[in-house]
């Protein structure tokens, strides 16, 4: 791979795209083509057009997505379906018309059926229906998958595709709206904590278990994915190891040093009642995480306090999909 050819990366103020950023110069790959949702609108299809035609990128990393979690998912099931799909398939699309020699799609493990053999293996996918409280969203991923599955087929070109666990990390997004669970913990114990709260209520049962993965080392994982992977075939990208949500919960709990009582609502919903990945072909291909998880939370932890929890205002704009 060419460190001086030019390298888009789509969504590269979120926090996965801004850690693939930091990964990418750190491996000494300068010619980053970056430009903000306020100069590019990915939803725009003659504009991203337009804007490949103009630089002429020889890599792309897609991590531009409108994203949230279970209460977003259900809120605006009909957002989340269609402004994915607009977005992945005109940057997809524009990539294969102007000659992009590899297009990297990063999807989410969301795809595999609610009811899927654990842990979750490539060829489980679309062996059901995916989980209600993001199905719209499975679905768009599964859609650019594909699409970059069939390219990759008809016409010889590298588009691929990983699928990430859940990701966590500095960058994160810690809007009461639209974050996910970790963010959505820290936030919530580390003011319930200042208040002197009784308790900190979390949705569910706590017994859906679930795999978590910093974002460093996705981001890792896909510079080594740009560089190594030719297969039209996804590839799992996660730690294979998963914590029940009561523990990931009492683990924040302990790190926050919030002693109020944990309450855990049965009358919403839990999601997938586990979601680990089979991540045995991308270590056979010769890549593995390195960050534990004890050390991706305090980092966080760390974050979240010197970032957002003393600035508000800067808490990521929710939804942002670019």
């Amino acid at each position: 791979m060419d460190r001086r050819a030019r390298i888009y990366v789509a969504g590269h103020t979120g926090m996965v795209g801004a850690a693939i950023v930091r990964e990418l110069r750190a491996a000494g790959f300068e010619n980053l083509l970056l430009v903000p949702r306020s100069e590019l609108d990915l939803t725009d299809q003659r504009a991203v057009r337009d804007f490949f035609v103009e630089h002429r990128p020889r890599y792309v990393v897609d991590s531009a997505a409108r994203v949230g979690g279970i209460e977003a998912n259900l809120t605006y099931p009909a957002e989340f379906l269609y402004e994915n799909l607009t977005i992945q398939n005109n940057l997809i699309w524009s990539a294969k018309e102007t000659s992009v020699e590899t297009f990297l799609f990063l999807g989410s493990s969301c795809i595999y059926p609610r009811d899927c053999p654990q842990p979750m293996r490539e060829e489980y996918l679309m062996n059901g229906r995916p989980e209600p409280t993001n199905e719209a969203y499975a679905y768009a991923k599964i859609a650019g998958m594909k699409l970059c599955e069939y390219i990759h087929r008809e016409f010889g070109r590298n588009f691929v595709s990983c699928m990430p666990t859940n990701i966590y990390g500095e960058g994160d997004n810690f809007d009461p709206s639209s974050s996910h669970v970790i963010p959505s913990l820290l936030r919530r114990m580390q003011e319930a904590k200042e208040s002197e709260a009784a308790e900190v209520v979390v949705w569910g049962t706590g017994e859906s278990r679930r795999e978590f993965m910093h974002v460093d080392d996705l981001a890792n994982a896909v510079v080594w994915l740009l560089m190594n992977h030719r297969s039209p075939r996804f590839l799992n990208v996660g730690t294979g190891e998963d914590i029940s949500v009561r523990s990931l919960a009492e683990r924040i709990r302990s790190l926050v040093g919030y002693e109020g009582d944990l309450v855990f609502d049965a009358s919403k919903p839990d999601g997938m009642p586990r979601k680990v990945l089979d991540v045995s072909p991308l270590h056979r291909s010769g890549w593995r995480h390195r960050i534990g998880f004890d050390e991706g939370l305090e980092r966080a932890y760390a974050w979240y306090l010197s970032y957002v929890h003393e600035a508000p205002q800067r808490i990521r704009e929710p939804l942002h999909p670019a």
